[in-house]
């Protein structure tokens, strides 16, 4: 099994070019099913969720052509896709329970195996299925499947999230565009992914207006067209590099970006003394030898993203005070902290709240990825830690980052995958 090895206290210096958005190409390729015309997307990253999520497609029957390097492809759906999603690749993938909405409303009718995915405490699929309920569908739970059908086909409905699910938005969003009459969903996510999302629905001929700040009105319509469409940049890969700048006093230039997406985290590296550089699709982050203290929760978008919150805390390891994180998204999140205590951080957890003690010197160890996010976050301590770092079970990174290692070894990382 693959691990990285790592050699520490190496400043970065240099350009990196962001990729594509994980999270942003899963739904995107989900809503692929609405339509038997054929599309073309572009600035997929080659990360193994993407991958995961097109072998789906795949095996229900989608054609899928791969270009250039794997960061673009043309997918069409005929007529003949199977509406069954199966276990072996959903029990990998948290994202896999989006093809439930363009399977009912185009189909009437999707039998999916319950979802996997990392390890972060209960993630609940009942509200895109009472949501769905609200639409029409009929479902049952049958040995780890849901068995869904819509007998008459999907009809428009007004539809209020119990809380921000970004999923079921984006499931629900999906499968209104082809309800018959008009959808309107409140209480939704509002990530910039899911704006991306609506962009790409229009952008093959979907109705989709945003009447509010968390409220969104859907006209469902009975054809597709063909589309062109690139996916935006990966906001937490972006976030990421920032953090290994401001962590080690780096000085990197990040490209391929829209800034106003990352103001939060933008605001959160100032407050705890990075200088940073913004133009419209470039940041300069110039990391500081003093990194203050700061007291942070997690939030749905705009507030500071639950998938930073793991890198953002070997930051403030090395700040000049005691720090806290509240995270308020996910209940297992603080996964990392065991393995960031091997190389000497003092932190404790309280219930969802973490307390960071600051001034801490990382050493190199012997750690282990628990999840996707906690694997990048030891990848952050192992850079300014004395001495060498391994880490094992990669399997997590390679889910969501997109050569990570190679990037940083542009860079100034000593960094290298080992057998």
């Amino acid at each position: 099994m693959e691990k990285l090895e790592v050699f520490g206290v190496t400043k970065l210096k240099g350009q990196i070019k962001i990729s594509g958005s994980k999270n942003a190409s899963l739904p995107i390729l989900a809503a692929t099913l609405l339509s038997d015309k054929k599309i073309f997307l572009s600035n997929l990253p080659r990360v193994k969720d993407v991958e995961t999520m097109i072998k789906l497609l795949e095996s229900m029957g989608s054609k899928v052509k791969i270009l250039k390097k794997g960061n673009s492809l043309i997918i069409q759906n005929n007529k003949k896709i199977k509406t069954e999603a199966g276990y072996n690749l959903m029990s990998t993938m948290r994202a896999g329970i989006i093809v439930l909405g363009p399977l009912l409303a185009r189909f009437g009718k999707a039998r999916a195996s319950i979802p996997g995915g990392c390890n972060l405490g209960f993630r609940p699929i009942d509200i895109h299925l009472e949501a769905l309920k609200k639409m029409g569908v009929k479902y049952k739970l049958v040995d780890g499947y849901i068995n869904a059908k819509a007998k008459n086909g999907l009809v428009g409905a007004k539809i209020k999230f119990p809380k921000i699910s970004v999923g079921a938005t984006e499931n629900l969003m999906i499968a209104a565009c082809l309800a018959k009459g008009q959808t309107v969903l409140s209480n939704c996510a509002i990530e910039p992914e899911i704006k991306d999302l609506s962009n790409f629905l229009c952008s093959i001929g979907a109705k989709i207006v945003w009447t509010g700040r968390r409220q969104v009105k859907i006209i469902g319509i009975k054809t597709f067209k063909q589309s062109n469409y690139k996916i935006m940049f990966d906001r937490i890969e972006a976030g990421t590099m920032l953090v290994a700048a401001a962590v080690n006093q780096g000085n990197l230039k990040l490209t391929g970006i829209e800034t106003d997406i990352l103001k939060t985290e933008i605001n959160v590296l100032k407050k705890i003394g990075a200088k940073i550089i913004q133009k419209k699709n470039e940041i300069i982050i110039q990391g500081n030898k003093k990194i203050k203290n700061i007291n942070i929760k997690t939030s749905p978008y705009p507030g500071f993203p639950t998938d930073l919150q793991s890198q953002l805390m070997v930051l403030l390891c090395k700040a000049n005070k005691k720090s806290t994180i509240k995270e308020d998204i996910f209940a297992n999140r603080f996964q990392s902290v065991s393995e960031l205590k091997r190389m000497d951080a003092k932190i404790e957890v309280k219930g969802n709240q973490a307390i960071i003690e600051g001034n801490t010197i990382f050493k190199g160890a012997q750690v282990m990825a628990t999840d996707l996010r906690a694997s990048a976050s030891l990848v952050l301590a192992a850079l300014c830690a004395k001495g060498k770092t391994t880490i094992s079970r990669i399997y997590h990174l390679d889910r969501g980052y997109e050569d990570l290692e190679k990037k940083l070894r542009k860079v100034g990382a000593k960094i290298k995958r080992i057998n």
